[in-house]
C-alpha cells in the first residue's frame, strides 16, 4: 500500500515528507471506507446511507472516535459492522503498523524509507529495532484484545447467546482497546445498561488505560516488572504512568463529588455503584467515548471537567487521541518552574529543554483554537446550546466519541466540520509537533536577533 501512494506521487514528481505519507494514508483508509459503507449492502434497510453520513462514520471509525449519525448496533448489516471494526483496528494500531503486518506476511523485506515512516508513526526516538518492536505491538495487541472478548463473552454469552455473545465480546474488546467506543448494544445506549457491572466496567476501563498508554511506555512497564526496579523505566513512560494515574484519580474524584446526589447519575447507585461510575466516567474521556451513565444530565462542572479529560486524551504512540498526557505534564511543569522561578522545568532529577516547551506549547495552542473555531462554526449554523457544541468539538479533537445527544441532528454543514475535526485530532497533534521538531531542527543555525523584552501579566 505504501509503495503505490508512493509511486503515483514521484510519477508526478512531488515530494513528499514522511508526515504526509501517514496522513495520505489515513485518508486513503477513510476514502475506502466511505465508498464501502454508502453501498446499499452496508444498510440494514437495504438503502445507500448517504455520502456524508458514510463518510462521517469512517472518519468516526478510521480516527477511533465513536460520534455515530446512526445507531451502529441496529443500523449497520452484518458485513457494516464487520467493515466498521476493520477500521476501526486498522485506525487505533496505525497506517504504518498495519502497512508493516502486511509487508511481513507477503514476505517483504522492510526499506529503510519505510522504517522511517515507522518511526514517525509511533513516535520513536531511533530506528534501532522498529520492526521487532512493530511485531511485539501486533502480537501484544491481538492477545490482549482476545483476554478483553473472552471477559466481555463472560457477560454476553449468557444475555445473547454463543455466537452473538462471543462476536459483541469481539467487537468491543477491539472498541474498547482502541479507544474507539463503538457499541452494538443499540438505541445510542452504551454500557448505560451495565452500570453496576463490575466485570464489563472493569475490562473495558482496563483495555481503554492499556489502549491509550502508548506502545513505548508498554515496554518500560515490561521492563520494570522484569527487573523489579524502575531505573530502566525511561523518562517518557515515568511522566505518562504518573500523568495517567493522576488524571484518573483527580476525575473520579472530581464526578463523584459532583454527582454524589444527582439522582439522574448515581444518587441511587450504592457506594461501590458511585465509585465504579466515577472512575468509568473519568477515564472514557481519555479517547474512548464508552458511557455507563446518561452524559446529558451531568451537572455543569462535571462536563466542563469531561472536556478538559477530553482535550488531553491519551499518550504519544497510543490509540488515543487528544493533545496527549505527556504535553499536559510538559505545560504543567513549565508553570511550576516559572513559579519557582526556575530556567528549565524539571521532573525525576531530569530538565526538559526549552524546545520542548515550545513544542509543547504550540501543539497546546493550535488544538484550543482549532475547538474554539469549531464551536464557534458549529454555533452559528447549530440550534443548539453552547456547552452542547463545546463538549461535541472537544470530543470530536480528542477522538472520543462521548456525545450529549446532538450528533444526530447536526446539518450537513456540521458533520462536514467534525468530519475534518476527527481527522485533524487523530493526526493533527501528530503532525505538527513532527513539523515543529524538523522546522527546529533545520533553522537551528538561523541568524538571531537582539534580545529586548515585553511586559507579561
Amino acid at each position: 500500500m505504501i509503495n503505490i501512494i508512493e509511486f503515483s506521487l514521484l510519477r508526478r514528481k512531488i515530494k513528499v515528507t514522511p508526515t504526509q505519507i501517514i496522513v495520505f494514508g489515513f485518508a486513503f483508509m477513510i476514502l475506502v471506507g466511505t465508498l464501502l459503507l454508502n453501498l446499499p449492502a452496508a444498510s440494514g434497510n437495504g438503502l445507500s446511507i448517504g455520502l456524508i453520513n458514510s463518510l462521517f462514520t469512517a472518519t468516526s471509525s478510521v480516527c477511533v472516535t465513536g460520534l455515530v449519525v446512526v445507531d451502529t448496533g441496529t443500523h449497520w448489516t452484518l458485513f457494516g459492522q464487520l467493515l466498521i471494526l476493520l477500521l476501526i483496528q486498522v485506525g487505533g494500531l496505525g497506517f504504518m503498523t498495519i502497512s508493516t503486518l502486511l509487508s511481513l506476511l507477503l514476505g517483504r523485506r522492510i526499506t529503510l524509507k519505510e522504517r522511517l515512516l515507522i518511526q514517525e508513526s509511533l513516535n520513536q526516538f531511533d530506528l534501532e529495532g522498529l520492526v521487532r518492536l512493530t511485531k511485539n505491538i501486533i502480537i501484544a495487541t491481538f492477545i490482549i484484545e482476545f483476554i478483553g472478548a473472552i471477559v466481555f463473552s463472560i457477560v454476553f454469552v449468557p444475555e445473547f447467546g454463543m455466537k452473538k455473545g462471543i462476536a459483541f465480546g469481539v467487537f468491543h474488546s477491539i472498541s474498547a482497546f482502541c479507544n474507539a467506543g463503538f457499541d452494538l448494544i443499540g438505541d445510542f445506549r452504551s454500557f448505560t445498561t451495565y452500570t453496576d457491572n463490575f466485570i464489563v466496567n472493569a475490562n473495558t476501563m482496563l483495555l481503554i488505560i492499556i489502549g491509550g498508554l502508548g506502545f513505548s511506555v508498554w515496554i518500560d512497564i515490561y521492563r520494570g516488572i522484569r527487573d523489579k526496579s524502575v531505573k530502566n523505566v525511561t523518562l517518557h513512560g515515568k511522566v505518562v504512568i504518573l500523568t495517567n494515574a493522576i488524571l484518573i484519580l483527580s476525575g473520579a474524584i472530581f464526578i463523584f463529588i459532583m454527582e454524589f446526589n444527582n439522582a439522574d447519575t448515581i444518587r441511587e447507585l450504592s457506594i461501590s455503584g458511585k465509585l465504579l461510575s466515577s472512575f468509568f466516567q473519568s477515564i472514557t474521556p481519555r479517547t474512548a467515548g464508552f458511557n455507563t451513565l446518561d452524559m446529558t444530565a451531568f451537572r455543569t462542572p462535571t462536563k466542563l471537567m469531561t472536556i478538559i479529560l477530553m482535550f488531553i486524551g491519551g499518550s504519544p504512540g497510543s490509540t488515543a487521541g487528544g493533545v496527549k498526557t505527556s504535553t499536559a505534564a510538559i505545560l504543567f511543569l513549565t508553570v511550576i518552574s516559572v513559579v519557582k522561578g526556575k530556567e528549565d522545568p524539571e521532573v525525576f532529577e531530569r530538565h526538559l529543554s526549552k524546545h520542548l516547551v515550545y513544542r509543547a506549547m504550540a501543539v497546546a495552542f493550535i488544538s484550543l483554537s482549532l475547538v474554539v473555531i469549531v464551536t464557534m462554526l458549529l454555533s452559528i449554523t447549530e440550534d443548539v446550546d453552547f456547552m452542547t457544541l463545546f463538549f461535541e468539538s472537544a470530543s470530536a479533537f480528542g477522538t472520543v466519541g462521548l456525545t450529549l445527544g446532538c450528533t444526530r441532528d447536526l446539518s450537513a454543514f456540521g458533520k462536514a466540520v467534525i468530519i475534518i475535526t476527527m481527522f485533524a485530532g487523530r493526526v493533527g497533534p501528530l503532525t505538527i509537533a513532527l513539523a515543529l521538531t524538523r522546522r527546529a531542527m533545520k533553522n537551528k543555525g538561523s541568524v538571531k536577533y537582539p534580545e529586548d523584552r515585553i511586559l507579561v501579566g
